[in-house]
């Protein structure tokens, strides 16, 4: 095990030069404010340590809402962090330092307005029924109930994200006017549809589905039964909310 200051001082910080990153994108991404303690808590538990782009951003930051709060990637909240819940807390990570704490099937870094979920694969992806490789992102999709990999590490996810691959990834997702929805949620809700967005209904007019405000933790459940019914899959942990 290493200790706190083993994993905070390292000679070459993630966090500087995502910042450098992030200072050249034009993607929308608000910076929330970090606890620093959590953060230090949070890096002890995953021992992971700042030389990396999650060990840097669970340090410093308290989150990050990209495009308007559309996609929500979990740090260490402050108290002025709009309410957006910390990796930690999605994970359900023990209060206290527990040695034999693990991830299980995976790290839950990132959850979109949708339901969707972005993870990070465990040791064993096949075990868990979960497709890519160990320590790939891997995204649970509401309109199809499923895991995908997405062929990348988390910080060459991170990039991706910062070159507006989002903007193509959720191209058939989005309405008109989907800014102004999303900017009336805090950081644990997300919009669920009617018919749902995996129904034949919502694929072929997204348009003439409706929409409301409901806890996240509503909409992950809601998608975690309807896999369960419909193809007998249980997608598994997918962020406790």
């Amino acid at each position: 095990m290493r200790e706190v200051y083993e994993l905070v001082n390292v000679d070459d910080p993630a966090w500087p030069v995502f910042l450098e990153e992030l200072s050249g994108t034009g993607v929308a991404v608000e910076v929330l404010p970090a606890d620093a303690e959590v953060g230090r808590a949070s890096l002890r538990q995953l021992q992971v340590s700042a030389r990396s782009h999650l060990g840097g951003i669970v340090l410093n930051c308290g989150g990050l809402l990209v495009d308007g709060g559309w996609l929500r990637i979990f740090g260490s909240p402050g108290a002025d962090a709009e309410g957006l819940p910390s990796l930690a807390g999605i994970n359900a990570m023990p209060s206290a330092y527990d040695p034999a704490w693990r991830p299980g099937a995976g790290l839950v870094v990132a959850h979109d307005v949708l339901g969707g979920v972005f993870a990070l694969n465990g040791s064993n992806p096949r075990e868990a029924g979960r497709p890519g490789e160990p320590g790939e992102v891997v995204y649970f999709a509401p309109d199809t109930l499923g895991w995908e990999a997405l062929g990348a590490g988390h910080s060459a996810w991170l990039s991706w994200i910062l070159a507006s691959g989002l903007q193509e990834f959720y191209e058939t997702l989005r309405w008109d006017g989907w800014r102004s929805e999303v900017s009336l949620l805090n950081g644990r809700q997300g919009l669920s549809f009617f018919p749902p967005l995996w129904s034949a209904e919502a694929r072929q007019d997204l348009l003439a589905t409706s929409r409301r405000a409901v806890p996240m933790a509503e909409l992950l459940g809601l998608s975690r039964d309807s896999s369960r019914q419909f193809d007998g899959t249980d997608p598994g942990f997918l962020g406790a909310t």
